[in-house]
């Protein structure tokens, strides 16, 4: 068994294209989250899945390797099945390319959970929901958990439902998805290879696929939702953080 990091690094995003190679305090932002992965204590491996060989040069030296994958795959899952090739009882750490302030503890947390629970076929992460805005975002994907973390549905919608009266946001019931996971290798290889199902298709998120196939996706919580790099102005937002947090 061995438990490898993929970050899914696509030179055509749609909002920023080529922003795994934009300067952020004057390093590739592919670099940062590379460093950050790289501090993780359980990862074997870090591999940076990519479809651009720009994208594959500014990865030597780093400590990763970069694997040139197909240029077609419909996700970011796609991408980082192929770049890891797991066996079965592997684990893989989907990790997202675009936050150079991830906190390595969570990729920790997310392999450890595999390992302690036998039961998940996936992990992924969330943080409490603070505010109505947040709550109400359709970009803000929440979960709704059982007592044992295990995640019962993920909705754009504010779930749970409040019937009477205003959600109570200090209740621990509203919880914001983190789009980092975990999976078994024998179950990333069966998701790639099954089309979006209905509820998929409906929300537009890919998890609702590993659970209309039964799969059991575990919950790790956390405080902070992370700051990612989503358009050309989030930038300066991201190297303030990064200056506050003393990394530069």
């Amino acid at each position: 068994m061995r438990i490898v990091g993929v970050i899914p690094s696509r030179w055509g995003s749609t909002r920023f294209p080529g922003k795994s190679l934009h300067p952020i305090l004057g390093k590739p932002l592919v670099a940062w989250v590379i460093a950050a992965a790289r501090r993780a204590r359980l990862l074997q491996d870090v591999v940076v899945a990519t479809d651009d060989v720009r994208i594959v040069a500014a990865v030597a030296g780093t400590g990763a390797r970069a694997v040139l994958t197909r240029p077609d795959h419909p996700s970011g899952t796609d991408r980082v099945a192929e770049a890891a090739q797991p066996a079965d009882d592997d684990i893989v750490i989907n990790i997202q390319g675009d936050e150079p302030l991830m906190d390595p503890a969570i990729v920790d947390a997310l392999a450890q959970a595999l390992l302690d629970n036998p039961g998940w076929s996936m992990v992924t992460a969330v943080c409490p929901i603070t505010t109505m805005r947040d709550l109400e975002a359709r970009s803000v994907v929440k979960v709704v958990v059982d007592r044992d973390d295990t995640a019962l549905y993920f909705s754009r919608l504010p779930i749970p439902c409040t019937r009477d009266g205003q959600p109570d946001l200090t209740s621990g019931l509203y919880l914001r998805h983190i789009g980092i996971y975990g999976y078994r290798g024998a179950f990333l290889k069966r998701l790639v290879q099954e089309l979006p199902c209905p509820l998929e298709r409906a929300e537009s998120l890919e998890q609702l696929r590993a659970m209309y196939l039964g799969g059991r996706i575990g919950v790790i919580r956390t405080d902070h939702a992370g700051v990612g790099v989503d358009t050309p102005e989030d930038v300066g937002y991201v190297e303030a953080a990064m200056r506050k947090a003393g990394m530069a």
